[in-house]
């Protein structure tokens, strides 16, 4: 059985997170999208804990729960949250999150007991706790061994174990002897699997990929994945499949083009300045407009902790596969500036009606299938995202990168054609 997870989201009760991040939009959603299996999000939290509860039932022995309203709904659960944990190390302060996943709320409830201790669990659905990464490990893996923790976008320039602003340059350094826990890594939205193959010292650890999506829209649900393939779905499989990067379970990895993320180029969103990491590095990674610090990005930091060339690709990996969502590829071919529009919409669902769940369009619909029910020119554009052959102008500073799926138009058009929306170096010298 192939299984679609998704397993780090937000429930509404975390900041700047849709209201609409309930269980019965999460599933209806979840099922459009494709996805067969989600995480929780936020179980931390005790308004949520409690209804998680009432609006979950657990599937026995497997780990799972389903929606207790509609059982044959073909979602399964699992149980997750994000924390935030705050510390000082060698002199500095560091700020990292962490994703938990554990296989039932009876336990989930006593890790809610440990983590108390250390902050205000009902302040958001993702509490910042002053506890020490090694310390939040140790605490979780005691209460059960088929508990599991990850670092969460590992390579945000803020909250994240690489990050430039409060992060280490080693797994070791931030979980220390706890480091025996930790299985994967999640590689977040500005960064893919090839990034992170650079570094040697990342290879036995399993690269997960997931949404940390604050809405229940498909173009923010699953919009990174993992995909397994089981006999029956158990939490303890998909753990033992992450554990042990077994190819012949974890297939694969869908993967955003990590510079359509917020943070891949080195950049200042006030001044709209985007560089790459030789730009940055040029202007000391000072802003040339307000002379304040850049924000560095994802890939000028993985170019500082690098050991090997860009392309590299060490044995046994998990393969990945680039996608966007269906909304933006829609949005993009027709030159809608809101990817919510009506006419988005009434494409997208005609798509859905005829030919499947949104993934199933992505990953496997023949361009010929496609061109039958949509516009040729929607039809190739799906084919060029699942070929990899767009281009994606960098994100940098909190703003998402552009997608550019049909260049050759651009330039017809002419360089004058479109606003320039960043200023490069090449505008400094």
């Amino acid at each position: 059985m192939r299984i679609i997870a998704d397993l780090h989201i937000h429930s509404k009760y975390s900041r700047a997170t849709s209201q609409d991040m309930g269980i019965p939009n999460i599933s209806h959603y979840a099922q459009l999208k494709g996805l067969n299996l989600v995480g929780t999000g936020d179980f931390t939290h005790p308004k949520w804990f409690l209804e998680l509860k009432e609006v979950l039932t657990a599937v026995q022995n497997t780990g799972l729960y389903t929606p207790t309203a509609n059982p044959q709904t073909p979602i399964y659960y699992m149980i997750t949250s994000e924390v935030s944990t705050v510390f000082e190390y060698q002199g500095r302060s560091r700020k990292v999150h962490h994703v938990i996943l554990t296989p039932s709320l009876e336990i989930a409830a006593q890790i809610n007991e440990k983590l108390s201790k250390w902050g205000d669990l009902t302040v958001d659905g993702r509490p910042m706790l002053s506890v020490s990464a090694p310390e939040l490990v140790e605490e979780v893996m005691a209460l059960s061994k088929d508990n599991e923790v990850f670092p969460a976008h590992a390579w945000t320039p803020w909250f994240s174990i690489f990050g430039a602003f409060s992060g280490f340059d080693r797994v070791e350094d931030c979980y220390q002897e706890m480091t025996k826990h930790i299985h994967a890594l999640e590689t977040g939205l500005s960064s893919d699997p090839p990034m992170n193959w650079r570094l040697s010292s990342l290879d036995r650890f399993a690269l997960v990929s997931n949404s940390d999506s604050h809405s229940a829209w498909p173009w923010r649900l699953g919009r990174e994945a993992n995909v397994f393939e089981v006999e029956t779905p158990t939490y303890y499989e998909i753990i033992d499949a992450i554990r042990k990067k077994d190819p012949e379970r974890f297939k694969f990895t869908i993967e955003t083009q990590p510079a359509y993320g917020k943070y891949h180029w080195t950049g200042h969103r006030n001044c709209n300045i985007s560089m790459s990491p030789a730009e940055a590095i040029k202007f000391g990674n000072i802003c040339p407009v307000c002379r304040k610090r850049l924000t560095k990005g994802v890939e000028q930091r993985v170019e500082e902790l690098a050991d090997r060339p860009v392309n590299f690709k060490p044995d046994g990996a998990i393969p990945f596969k680039y996608l966007l969502p269906l909304h933006e590829i829609i949005a993009s071919s027709i030159g809608a500036e809101q990817i919510a529009s009506r006419k988005v919409w009434e494409i997208y669902n005609t798509l859905i009606t005829k030919l499947g769940d949104e993934y199933t369009i992505l990953l496997d619909v023949p361009e010929e299938k496609l061109a039958e029910v949509t516009d040729p020119k929607i039809a190739e554009s799906i084919i060029r995202v699942r070929e990899n052959r767009v281009q994606v102008i960098p994100g940098y500073d909190g703003v998402y990168g552009k997608l550019i799926i049909f260049p050759e138009e651009k330039e017809a058009r002419g360089p004058q054609s479109e606003v320039k929306k960043h200023k490069g170096l090449e505008e400094f010298m």
